[in-house]
């Protein structure tokens, strides 16, 4: 059986704000809760006019406080541009407010363009330290030790459970060496999925946090009750991504029902094949289609995203995807 999770961007649509996104990123948690989800999480993002999340920690005790039991966290911060001991302060911060709630996934990216990195003071080799940087933010949730001359405060003693993301097979491997959790980002990446799957498999150390591996797959949800109006909605997130293509990063656009038109052959393929991990369509093809991810990955969650434009529509997909797959655990067609 798999579990079945969220993560949201806090998508800021056309003709909206960021606190619109963060309004409906709350509301949306709040339903997703009721529907069984397991966990939300949140991605640090920079400079992008439609992704609301980039402030990810403050939005994740806005969130973490409007909801009740379901786990809140990062998916994820990128720890190349935050100092360790200031993760694992903020973190440990969220754990004392909201125990055995909070998720802490951290990836290597920038979140961002390399003019972003830069105003981010993060530099182009700061990727190539986040093996040491992980084991030092793992280091501050150990408890006190005499022989320490820092501590995270809060942090130091909490647990707060790390996962690595990534989309190739770099972050595989170091989950595996670690004995960490493991999330793929194949809802926008799907390249790397079946080589860093078999890699962190294969490579996998047993930890004190985890005893066998565990795979978390990204899928987009655009559910709706016909196929035309899923086509519509998704409308939207290929807009979205179509201008990223272009080099011109948009707001969520509203959805069309001729998105085709827009786009040139070749941008058509580029698109097809990012969004090749998108569930669109009406109940029985989302259950269909979740159940053949989840044979092709054998993954123990899956964790589904939605750029949707109308917030009805968005809380319309989710709902569609918890009744179909079972209330938040659901099991592949094998």
């Amino acid at each position: 059986m798999a579990r079945l999770s969220v993560l949201d961007l806090s998508p800021i649509c056309e003709g909206q704000t960021a606190a619109d996104a963060f309004r409906n990123t709350r509301d949306l948690a709040q339903h997703v809760e009721n529907w069984g989800y397991y966990r939300f999480w949140l991605a640090e993002h920079h400079n992008l006019p439609g992704i609301g999340s980039a402030a990810t920690v403050v939005l994740i005790c806005y969130v973490a406080g409007a909801t009740k039991i379901i786990r809140v966290g990062a998916g994820g911060i990128m720890l190349p541009n935050h100092a360790p001991l200031i993760v694992a302060e903020q973190f440990g911060t969220l754990e004392s407010l909201f125990p055995s709630r909070i998720d802490l996934a951290l990836g290597r990216a920038p979140g961002s363009d390399a003019a972003t990195a830069r105003a981010l003071r993060r530099y182009f080799d700061s990727a190539d330290a986040f093996p040491q940087d992980v084991l030092e933010l793992k280091s501050y949730f150990e408890p006190a030790d005499s022989n320490r001359r820092v501590y995270a405060v809060p942090g130091s003693g909490l647990s707060v459970p790390i996962y690595l993301l990534g989309s190739s097979t770099f972050s595989a491997t170091l989950a595996a060496e670690l004995g960490l959790p493991f999330a793929f980002a194949s809802h926008f990446a799907p390249d790397y999925l079946k080589p860093a799957l078999d890699v962190y498999r294969r490579e996998f150390k047993p930890s004190s946090q985890l005893q066998q591996p565990y795979v978390i797959v990204g899928a987009g949800i655009y559910a709706a009750n016909t196929e035309r109006e899923a086509r519509r909605i998704f409308s939207s997130a290929q807009l979205q991504m179509l201008n990223l293509i272009r080099n011109r990063p948009s707001k969520l656009p509203p959805p069309t029902e001729d998105v085709a038109r827009m786009w040139s052959p070749d941008e058509r393929i580029a698109l097809e094949h990012r969004t090749r991990y998108a569930i669109v369509g009406p109940p029985e093809t989302v259950k269909r289609r979740a159940a053949a991810i989840l044979a092709e990955t054998a993954a123990d969650e899956l964790i589904l995203t939605g750029q949707i434009y109308d917030h009805g529509a968005r809380l319309r997909s989710f709902e569609i995807a918890a009744e179909v797959l079972g209330g938040g655990n659901f099991q592949a067609d094998c």
